[in-house]
């Protein structure tokens, strides 16, 4: 497993606390790469992408309802609702990795912790996401 996708399986979990339980995400992330053993680029990178989904939860939901309309995102399971969203920030918001790259590392993503539909899922809405890409 690459460095890379090991920080994005840590956002994962990060991001499943904080939706599933509630936790506060400034207890959830430092414990969590604490445990990981990330290097300091790379638990930036986590950390960044924890973040800017939280910061940008509404918009990246919005485009959810937009490619999803027939999932209500609150029904979408909590793991692939995330997965969804982490890949959306990085293709529309982050711009700092290919669109490619970000929707394969989603599908593999919901390939080791979602359902055996949510690969497919995750690939159809991200797909369309994709379209709104500016690179």
């Amino acid at each position: 497993m690459g460095v890379r996708h090991k920080a994005r399986v840590l956002a994962l979990q990060a991001l499943y606390e904080v939706n599933a339980v509630g936790h506060d995400v400034e207890k959830v992330l430092p414990h969590l790469l604490a445990e990981s053993g990330l290097s300091g680029e790379n638990a930036t990178f986590a950390q960044g992408l924890v973040s800017g989904v939280l910061q940008n939860k509404k918009e990246i939901d919005q485009h959810i309802k937009d490619f999803a309309p027939a999932w209500p995102v609150e029904q979408i399971p909590v793991v692939d609702r995330n997965i969804l969203r982490l890949a959306i920030f990085e293709i529309l918001l982050d711009n700092n990795v290919p669109v490619k790259v970000a929707i394969n590392e989603a599908v593999e993503l919901a390939k080791t912790f979602g359902s055996d539909s949510s690969p497919r899922f995750v690939n159809g809405v991200l797909g369309s996401v994709s379209a709104l890409a500016s690179r």
